[in-house]
Parts: C-alpha cells; sequence; structure tokens
C-alpha cells in the first residue's frame, strides 16, 4: 500500500499495516462520536462555542457530572447498562449508535481510500472530516428538525477550501469530477485549480440550486414550504464538496429512500397526506456517505445497465 501521508505522517507510520492503521481509525472515530454526541446536545439548545467545547458532560437527567471513567465510548454505556451512575435513569442509546456509527464510518473510509489506485492522501482526512460534520446533522434533524447554521455554513467553507487545496496536493484524482472531466477530454487547456473551482459552484448547484427550485415549485403549488432552507445549504456545501456527478446520485438515493420510508411511515400511522412531515436531511446526509464509500461505482453500475 502506497501511502502519501508523508507531510502529515513520519515516515516510520508509512509502513504500518492497515489492519492497525483500521484499528485506530476505528478507536479515534468512536472518541470523536462522543464528541459529537455533545454538539448534537448542545447545538440546538443555541449554547455558546466555549460550552460546546470546554462545558464538562453531564447526566441531561439528574446533571451530575460524568466521570472520565463513565465517558469511554461504547464500553462505558455497556458497562452502565445504559443508565446514569448518579440517578439510574436511562440514557438514550443514541449516545452509542453515534459513537459506533462513527468509529466504523472512519474505519470504512480508510479502506476504501487505502485500496483506491492513489491509495491513502490527504483525501482521506478531508473525507472524514465532512462525514463526521454530516453525522451531527443527520442526528440534529432527527431530534429536532432542523439542520443548524453553525454546522451547514462551514461546511460550506470547509468545501471550498478542500476544492483549492486538495487539487494541488493530489492532483485530478482528489474529485470524480476533475477525473471525468480528463477522461472526457473536456477543459484541457484550463488550469486545475480552475476546472476545480468551476466543478464545486457545479456541483453546489446542482445539489443546493435543485433543492431551492423544488422547494420553490412546492410553494407554488401547495402554498407552503416542502422543506427547509437548512436542506439547501447542507446539500450547497456537499454539492460543492462531491462535484455534480455524485451530488446527483446523492439526491437521487435520498428521494428513494426518503419516499420508501416516508410512506410507510404515513401508512403505519395513517397519517396518508402530503403533509406529513419528514427529516429530510437524514436521507440526504446518509446518501452523502454513501456517496463518499462508493459513488462512482454506483453511478458506472447505472450508467451500464442503459449501454
Amino acid at each position: 500500500m502506497n501511502l502519501t501521508l508523508s507531510l502529515l505522517l513520519p515516515e516510520l507510520f508509512a509502513d504500518l499495516p492497515l489492519t492497525l492503521l483500521g484499528a485506530c481509525a476505528l478507536l479515534l472515530g468512536t472518541f470523536v462520536g462522543s464528541f459529537l454526541n455533545v454538539v448534537i446536545h448542545r447545538v440546538p439548545q443555541e449554547e455558546g462555542e466555549r460550552d460546546i467545547v470546554f462545558k464538562p458532560s453531564h447526566c441531561p437527567n439528574c446533571k451530575a457530572a460524568i466521570k472520565p471513567y463513565d465517558n469511554i465510548p461504547i464500553i462505558s454505556y455497556l458497562i452502565l447498562g445504559g443508565r446514569c451512575r448518579n440517578c439510574k435513569v436511562g440514557i438514550s442509546p443514541r449516545y452509542v449508535a453515534v459513537e459506533a456509527i462513527t468509529g466504523l464510518l472512519w474505519l470504512l473510509l480508510l479502506l476504501h481510500n487505502a485500496t483506491s489506485p492513489m491509495g491513502l492522501t490527504w483525501v482521506f482526512l478531508s473525507d472524514i472530516a465532512l462525514a463526521t460534520a454530516l453525522v451531527a446533522l443527520i442526528f440534529i434533524d432527527s431530534e429536532h428538525m432542523i439542520l443548524p447554521d453553525v454546522i451547514t455554513f462551514p461546511i460550506m467553507l470547509f468545501a471550498l477550501g478542500m476544492r483549492i487545496i486538495l487539487p494541488l496536493v493530489v492532483g485530478s484524482g482528489a474529485f470524480d469530477d476533475l477525473l471525468w472531466l480528463n477522461s472526457a477530454g473536456l477543459l484541457n487547456t484550463w488550469p486545475l485549480l480552475g476546472k476545480s473551482l468551476l466543478c464545486a459552484v457545479i456541483g453546489a448547484l446542482a445539489g443546493g440550486g435543485t433543492l431551492w427550485l423544488l422547494n420553490q415549485a412546492w410553494i407554488m403549488l401547495r402554498g407552503y414550504e416542502g422543506m427547509g432552507l437548512g436542506d439547501v445549504k447542507m446539500m450547497l456545501g456537499v454539492g460543492a464538496y462531491l462535484g455534480w456527478r455524485m451530488v446527483l446520485v446523492t439526491l437521487f438515493l435520498s428521494a428513494i429512500t426518503g419516499s420508501v420510508i416516508g410512506i410507510a411511515l404515513m401508512l403505519y400511522r395513517g397519517e396518508r397526506n402530503l403533509q406529513f412531515a419528514l427529516p429530510y436531511g437524514i436521507f440526504l446526509g446518509f446518501a452523502s456517505i454513501i456517496c463518499l464509500l462508493t459513488g462512482p461505482t454506483l453511478l458506472e453500475w447505472y450508467l451500464s445497465s442503459f449501454r
């Protein structure tokens, strides 16, 4: 395996086996997931950045401070039987789910990038940063039906920054749409940075712009919003990062899964009307993560069925 993280890691780590790197990614991911639980709990309450980062963790019920030995991802939850040590009130399984999902996601992204033609590059770190933010948005939307600006706006800036940095460091292989332009022989006279920024703009418009147009059409037809602007802001950033090809796959996947689950929930609850509220950010987030992991493969499989 050819590791090209030499600017980040000493040469000593370049020869570490993938199994060890995978174990480290899984472990670090669970700890990051533990911090995400704090973000998911405190951001909707509009707590300040200092409180989110530095305020000690405490039980939501009795407010007792959580001891460090009770704050070990997944393990502490299992040892305590999913209950607070102090008041014995049950702790939401969401906490352990976020930790497990984040850890598994870091591992999958490591394996995906390590087995790619380029091997592990800075793209891996960029992918896990975006995916981690998406996990926070997914769970916040599932509980509060909001996608906070404090997360969606940084995703936009992050996507723009990566569209500038990654092509300069990694080359055209950093993004799917740049590889597609090369294979199609388009914009060959353009500098790489120019092509990357153009793809970012097109991707943002394809992602956020499509949702905004759909929402405006829904307002004209039905007289009320079909989705919040949080979804639009989220997909502006995701679209800029993934590019127009992958963001179209994201919208397609989210539409299918959202429709199937939405119809199933309507039938289950007996709410058979078009005003049934569904946090669509969940489906957009998961679809975006799927595209990070296997989007080009899915697209190629789909297109091959028409050949």
